[in-house]
C-alpha cells in the first residue's frame, strides 16, 4: 500500500462500488461511503468503513476519490454540484486523485481531466469492466489514462480493486476510448445471445440444452456463457439493466457520428435494447432484450 494513501472516498454504491469498497477495506484502507441509498452506506459502515453524508463531506477527509456512479450527468453532480462550488471538487486537497471510473464519451473525460488540472487536482481515466463478482473479489479490470503521478500516487488503491490494470496514456480519454470499444462489443454479444436463444425458443429447442451446447461450441461468447443462465431462470434481476446499454451504446453511436464512422451491428443492438426499454424492461436485467421477440414463451421463474 502506498504508505501517503490511506484514506479512499467512493462514491457510488452499485454492484461495482460495492464491491470496490469492500475491496479496500480487506486492503486496510479508510474507506469513506456516500451513496443516495443509505442503506448501501450503512452495508459498509457495518463492514467497518465510515459514512459521508456528500461527496463534499466526504471529499474533505479523502486522498483518493473513486468515482463510479451511472454516467457523465451524475458524475458531475458528484464533483461540481448544482453551482460549481458544493461538490467534492472543491473540497479536495490540492495533489489529490479522482479515479472517475463511470462509463462516459472520451471527449467528457478528457474535458474533466483538464478541469480538475485546474484545481490542482489529479484525474486518472479509469472505467471499469468485470462485473460485480469481479469487483467484489479486487479483480476488476480497469482501463486506465492520467498521469503518472496519479498512477504513482494510487498504486496501492489500483492494486486493491483490480486484478489488471491498462495503462493506457498519460491523458484522461484513452480510457474511456477503450471502454467505449469494450461496451461496444458487450453491447452486439449481449443482443445477439437474446436473438440466438429467441430463435432457439422459437424453434422448439430445449433451451437448457442449447445453452450447454453452445456454451461448449464455437458460437460461444463471454456474454452468451454469463447472461443467457438469467434467461434461463426467468430471473431479469438487474444487475446490469437494459437502459445502461441504451446509455453506453449511444454514447458509442455518438462518437461515431462525429467521425462520419459506420457501425451497423452496433445500431442494430442499440435498437433492440431501445425497443425492450420502450416496452417496459428498461430497468431490467440487460438479457431482458430478448423480451422484444414476438411469440415466444420464455423460462418462468424457478
Amino acid at each position: 500500500m502506498n504508505k501517503d494513501i490511506r484514506d479512499v472516498g467512493v462514491v457510488g454504491l452499485g454492484a461495482m462500488g460495492m464491491g470496490v469498497a469492500r475491496s479496500l477495506l480487506r486492503a486496510g484502507f479508510a474507506v469513506l461511503a456516500c451513496d443516495v441509498r443509505p442503506e448501501a452506506v450503512q452495508t459498509i459502515v457495518d463492514q467497518g468503513g465510515q459514512r459521508a453524508d456528500s461527496p463534499a463531506a466526504l471529499a474533505k477527509a479523502v486522498d483518493v476519490l473513486i468515482i463510479l456512479v451511472v454516467n457523465a450527468d451524475q458524475t458531475e453532480a458528484v464533483l461540481f454540484g448544482e453551482n460549481g462550488k458544493s461538490g467534492a471538487a472543491a473540497h479536495l486537497a490540492p495533489g489529490s486523485v479522482v479515479i472517475a471510473s463511470s462509463t462516459v464519451s472520451p471527449e467528457y473525460a478528457k474535458s474533466l481531466g483538464k478541469r480538475l488540472a485546474e484545481k490542482g487536482l489529479l484525474m486518472i481515466d479509469g472505467p471499469v469492466s468485470g462485473g460485480a463478482a469481479k469487483a467484489a473479489s479486487g479483480e476488476m479490470t480497469v482501463m486506465a489514462s492520467g498521469a503518472p503521478e496519479a498512477f504513482a500516487k494510487c498504486a496501492g488503491v489500483l492494486d486493491a480493486i483490480a486484478g489488471k490494470v491498462y495503462r493506457l496514456g498519460d491523458e484522461p480519454g484513452s480510457g474511456s476510448v477503450v471502454k467505449m470499444v469494450n461496451q461496444l462489443l458487450a453491447g452486439v454479444h449481449i443482443a445477439a445471445a437474446g436473438e440466438a436463444m429467441a430463435l432457439a425458443i422459437r424453434a422448439g429447442a430445449n433451451p437448457d440444452q442449447v445453452y450447454e451446447v453452445i456454451c461448449n461450441s464455437a458460437g460461444n461468447s463471454w456474454m452468451f456463457q454469463n447472461r443467457v443462465p438469467h434467461i434461463l431462470a426467468g430471473d431479469y434481476t438487474p444487475l446490469s439493466a437494459v437502459n445502461i446499454f441504451v446509455k453506453d451504446l449511444g454514447i458509442v453511436l455518438d462518437y461515431a457520428k462525429k467521425s462520419i464512422f459506420p457501425l451497423p451491428l452496433s445500431a442494430t443492438a442499440h435498437q433492440m435494447f431501445m425497443q425492450a426499454s420502450a416496452a417496459g424492461h428498461g430497468g431490467e436485467d440487460d438479457s431482458a432484450v430478448i423480451k422484444g421477440f414476438p411469440g415466444i414463451n420464455l423460462p418462468a421463474p424457478k
